[in-house]
């Protein structure tokens, strides 16, 4: 049996070794904390995971085609809309008309964003129609369309959707309006599908995150 002497040795020790133990926790080395993969933003909204984008292959003018060899190397923004929009298109188109000037002085071709405005209604909207109206708000912005059934597919392919509604005055077949999808979609430079600018947009808000995201990925 142990006397009181040899106990209290113990009992010291053994604190002795819980205050080391302790302290060794509590001032272990820590791992650098992990990088974000994107700087904060305040109006991009980013997917946890980025999304490929299945083959596509929309009309330009003068026969150009514009397929997803166009989204590499910068990030793009898509934009649904038509040309005979009331309201959500002009009012979206104009509030990046300020954005896309600042892009063109602050970066280069190679890696400048793009604003692709794309025609939901092919049958009034022909690419040479659809860019007339998109140059009338800036003159870099990228218009397409493609036959309904191509547009369903690629628009679904964002996550974005768009309807033709009928005509209120059945006499007047082509007077009729398209519902789409007000948001707009983030494509990053590998040409996947990153995430959203959701309405009411902030050119302001816009401009500081493409200026983060662009330079984020700047060697």
């Amino acid at each position: 049996m142990f006397n009181r002497s040899t106990l209290w040795i113990l009992v010291i020790a053994f604190g002795l070794a819980g205050l080391v133990s302790g302290w060794l926790y509590f001032n272990r080395p820590q791992a650098p904390a992990e990088a974000p993969a994107h700087p904060p933003l305040r109006a991009v909204q980013l997917m946890d995971a980025p999304r490929d984008l299945p083959t596509f292959t929309l009309q330009r003018t003068e026969g150009q085609r514009f397929t997803p060899a166009d989204l590499k190397g910068h990030w793009t923004l898509i934009f649904l809309g038509f040309t005979h929009c009331p309201d959500i298109c002009p009012t979206t188109l104009a509030t990046m008309k300020p954005v896309q000037a600042h892009w063109r002085e602050a970066f280069p071709d190679a890696t400048r964003p793009q604003l692709v405005f794309v025609s939901v209604d092919p049958n009034r909207d022909t690419p040479e129609v659809a860019q007339r109206y998109a140059s009338a708000f800036s003159p870099d912005t990228v218009a397409a369309t493609t036959d309904e059934a191509n547009l369903l597919k690629f628009t679904q392919s964002l996550s974005m959707v768009f309807m033709r509604n009928a005509p209120d005055d059945a006499k007047k077949p082509d007077q009729y309006s398209v519902d789409h999808s007000a948001a707009m979609a983030v494509i990053n430079p590998q040409g996947q599908l990153a995430g959203f600018l959701k309405a009411p947009f902030d050119p302001a808000a816009i401009t500081q995150d493409m200026d983060a995201l662009t330079r984020a990925r700047a060697p």
